[in-house]
């Protein structure tokens, strides 16, 4: 008999930027955590801002198309001290959260201290203390920089939260017309 639930869950943790969005993915089976890829998608800062917003856009549909997460969680975004670069950073985050959205994929937010505090056991951890947990975490990973650390550092905290298993927001439908467009660069670390 069957519990409706897979074996093994996908999960992907996103840690946004106008300039870098890291993403990271995970299998959960069990309590068990393996490493599955990790990279960033960048863009172009010669760019207006519409083209770097489709930029990380289509490149994070190219991440969510390639690996086919079952559930993805962003990082909040913390306020800054420049109104305009925590704009710029909201924009960037709305894009993290809406592209898994339309791939019918639930998607989960959590605060730094959280995700923190999940990983490390401290919600003031630092950047170095989160890194090393990882690497114990995640022996077999090779992490590409550290946006591409923290967005695994999301996808953990993701997976024991309950990630991937109905605790998280409703799901939308993906447009049936699947159009696309190019000029995203994105860097992977993994095996398919």
């Amino acid at each position: 008999m069957t519990t409706g639930r897979p074996t093994k869950q996908r999960l992907i943790g996103l840690d946004p930027g106008l300039q870098k969005t890291g993403w990271g993915i995970i299998d959960v089976e069990g309590s068990r955590l393996i490493h599955v890829a990790n990279g960033v998608v960048y863009s172009d800062r010669s760019y207006s801002l519409a083209e770097r917003l489709m930029q990380l856009f289509d490149g994070l549909q190219q991440v969510m198309s390639d690996w086919e997460p079952h559930s993805a969680a962003v990082e909040e975004t913390f306020v800054n001290k420049n109104p305009s670069s925590t704009l710029k950073l909201g924009q960037a985050r709305g894009i993290a959260l809406l592209v898994p959205a339309l791939a019918g994929v639930s998607v989960a937010e959590y605060s730094p201290n959280h995700i923190k505090k999940t990983v490390v056991g401290s919600g003031h951890a630092g950047k170095e203390q989160v890194a090393a947990m990882l690497k114990i975490l995640l022996p077999q990973a090779t992490i590409n920089g550290e946006d591409a650390g923290d967005a695994l550092a999301v996808a953990i905290c993701h997976a024991h939260s309950g990630g991937g298993h109905g605790t998280l927001h409703e799901t939308v439908t993906k447009d049936p017309s699947g159009a696309t467009r190019g000029g995203a660069q994105i860097l992977y670390r993994g095996s398919r």
